[in-house]
């Protein structure tokens, strides 16, 4: 039993702080900085819309902002089974804009829509974008400039959270800031893994058409540059902007969604956790794998040191630890419910609430990939 408590501990400390010091440590011994150069490849973005009447024309105007050369931009508006007023804005908006669109009666999910924009599109390099998020004016340029570097495959831009909504939305936030932070440190190691789905760019000839069920395109595409042997890294000069979830709950469903996708690529991409094929093997390992296991570490964890409390000091501390954890993350559960807006130091109660939602999500992700997985076509 005290094996198991420490092996528990073990896993635990090291997903979320000896995994993070050894990037840290490789960063800074053998770091691997981008070669940017100022390009001008031909760029097409592809944008794959379902019923973003309220979004669409802000996005295209955004994208129109763009500090990159309209002679060497495209833009590839993708309607995937509009029911709104979204097919009729991008119509009015073609006739008088250089963009060009393709329609879709029925819904035919993100991949499906991608791949048919991706075949239709004649810029070297395929910068990806959702509707709802808006660029910075120089996030595409930023992206680009990553490419002067020929070992460059894929590059990821940062996506910005503002905080809204409730303290519980500022949770989700901070824990953004986190894997963002992660992210950086294995793309200077490297390659990180997958990419940001709302802002990122890939070589043209690493792109292949992805399934039609898979939910993270935003890592199925990355992967293909990554495993033909080309970096994925992250840009943080490329920056989006977007608002956090209006609720813990929204995130949960979101972080499922992710998760189930995980496994996903899991299976798709066998090898990459292969160390002799892969260079990502360690970072697939500990950054995705782990992550959706812990979650049972940490009620083994607990379980144990409820066991081991009266055998001495350490497991009494570590019980109660956790019990105060915990306790912070029921009231966090509990003031959410009531929307309360908490200030200063009293809103960290949201922070361990939104790590017990994220490893919820974790073993429902499990349930529902062993059940037949989720349905591609994302439902708000």
């Amino acid at each position: 039993m005290t094996i198991l408590f420490f092996i528990s501990l073990g896993v635990i400390l090291y997903t979320y702080f000896g995994y993070p010091v050894l990037l840290m440590a490789w960063k800074l011994v053998a770091g691997k900085p981008v070669a940017k150069q100022d390009i001008l490849p031909t760029v097409s973005v592809l944008v794959s819309v379902h019923n973003e009447e309220p979004h669409i024309e802000r996005r295209i105007e955004n994208l129109l902002e763009a500090d990159y050369p309209r002679d060497r931009m495209e833009i590839l508006i993708g309607c995937d089974g509009c029911t709104d007023g979204t097919v009729r804005i991008v119509e009015r908006l073609a006739e008088t804009l250089a963009i060009r669109f393709r329609v879709s009666p029925e819904r035919i999910g993100k991949p499906a829509m991608l791949n048919g924009l991706a075949r239709e599109a004649g810029g070297k390099i395929f910068v990806f974008a959702d509707a709802r998020q808006r660029f910075a004016p120089a996030a595409i340029r930023e992206l680009v400039r990553c490419f002067g570097d020929e070992r460059v495959g894929c590059v990821s831009g940062e996506l910005v959270i503002e905080e809204r909504g409730s303290g519980a939305g500022r949770g989700v936030g901070l824990y953004w800031k986190y894997e963002v932070w992660l992210r950086k440190m294995e793309s200077g190691i490297g390659s990180m893994l997958g990419a940001t789905g709302a802002i990122y760019a890939l070589r043209r000839e690493f792109f292949r058409d992805a399934p039609a069920d898979v939910l993270l395109d935003d890592v199925y595409t990355p992967m293909n540059a990554i495993m033909a042997g080309k970096r994925s890294v992250l840009e943080p000069a490329a920056r989006a902007f977007d608002t956090a979830s209006a609720s813990v709950e929204k995130e949960f469903n979101r972080k499922v969604r992710t998760l189930v996708g995980n496994f996903q690529i899991f299976s798709l991409f066998r090898s990459a956790f292969n160390p002799f094929r892969s260079s990502i093997a360690w970072q697939l390992f500990s950054h995705k794998l782990l992550r959706l296991t812990l979650s049972y570490f940490l009620v083994l964890f607990f379980i144990l040191s409820a066991f081991l409390a009266g055998r001495g000091l350490p497991y009494l501390l570590s019980l109660v630890a956790q019990v105060l954890f915990y306790g912070a993350a029921c009231a966090g559960f509990v003031l959410e419910r009531f929307h309360a807006k908490l200030r200063g130091v009293f809103r960290a109660v949201y922070v361990p609430y939104e790590f017990c939602v994220l490893n919820a999500a974790a073993v429902v992700a499990l349930y529902r990939y062993l059940s037949g997985g989720m349905d591609v076509k994302w439902r708000k």
